[in-house]
């Protein structure tokens, strides 16, 4: 009794500070707990993947309604973009039963690691011109998608005291990457809001705020579609979901309420810290002893 109560809290605590970080950097927590679970607490890669899915859905629920409230999220830009994704989720539930654990961490490292590269280069273009290059792109071309489905959107930034429009731009390679995204998801039991906010702020044109947003919005759906899956197959052990489901939650609806206040560059320095750190710990993991379970 003892034992699990220690496990408990132990999963609460990660889960709230994961839940926190994955609302305010748009990753849904599922990025962050899976390599707690797995690389502190010694948990089976596939039931800390399947225990993800289910807090993804929770960190959606809770903070994807405080985003639409504000009109952070752009709901028509993320229920376009999810209709791939799902489609990439539930192809990579189906792939994770047939993959040994040390393949899943190298391909964890291999998605984070890549999803900094654009990150790395937008951080460094603000940080040598920031009264220049501002966080939102307005010269962006629309393109026929972007008009025909009424993609652009605005909201208030309370930052900056006033209203952001922007427009999108090639809508279609984001769309791409969504699949990957989705595919990501199903397959390591995240969120994949790496790659979201990677396709909406850097390849679309999307404010970072709105990216976050938009990618929390589109989290929940994208889980759930692989988490019948992951349930079918008793890769969910509801003792350690339910903490994790909690935890998540709980961070994700404080996050929710301080992402309006932080500054985008804020943001993407902490998005880029916290992904490469963890992609170091995955390529540890990967090539290290009891990587092969």
């Amino acid at each position: 009794m003892g034992l699990f109560l220690s496990q408990f809290a132990q999963l609460l605590g990660a889960s709230l500070l994961a839940g926190a970080a994955g609302s305010l950097l748009g990753l849904g927590g599922g990025i962050i707990v899976v390599p707690v679970m797995t690389l502190f607490l010694h948990i089976d890669f596939r039931t800390a993947a399947g225990a993800s899915i289910i807090a993804v859905i929770a960190t959606s629920s809770g903070s994807a309604a405080a985003y639409v409230r504000d009109r952070l999220a752009n709901i028509r830009v993320g229920m376009f973009l999810e209709i791939l994704t799902a489609l990439g989720s539930i192809s990579g539930a189906l792939l994770v039963g047939l993959l040994a654990g040390s393949i899943l961490y190298f391909l964890f490292g291999l998605v984070l690691i890549y999803s900094l590269v654009p990150s790395g280069a937008r951080i460094l273009s603000e940080l040598r011109g920031r009264a220049t290059a501002p966080d939102v792109p307005t010269a962006a071309a629309r393109g026929r998608i972007t008009e025909a489905l009424r993609l652009d959107g605005s909201y208030f930034d309370p930052a900056r005291g006033r209203i952001v429009e922007y427009r999108l731009r090639r809508v279609p390679l984001g769309a791409a990457i969504m699949y990957v995204a989705g595919l990501a998801s199903g397959l390591l039991g995240i969120g994949s809001g790496a790659f979201k906010v990677l396709a909406m702020d850097s390849v679309m044109g999307m404010p970072i705020k709105s990216s976050t947003a938009t990618s929390n919005f589109m989290i929940g759906v994208t889980a759930a579609a692989s988490a019948g899956i992951y349930f079918a197959r008793g890769d969910i052990d509801p003792f350690v979901a339910a903490p994790v489901a909690l935890g998540v939650l709980a961070g994700s609806l404080f996050g929710a309420r301080i992402l309006p206040r932080i500054k985008g560059l804020s943001l993407r320095l902490a998005f880029f810290v916290v992904i490469a750190f963890i992609a170091i710990q995955m390529l540890v993991r990967a090539f290290g002893p009891g990587a092969r379970g």
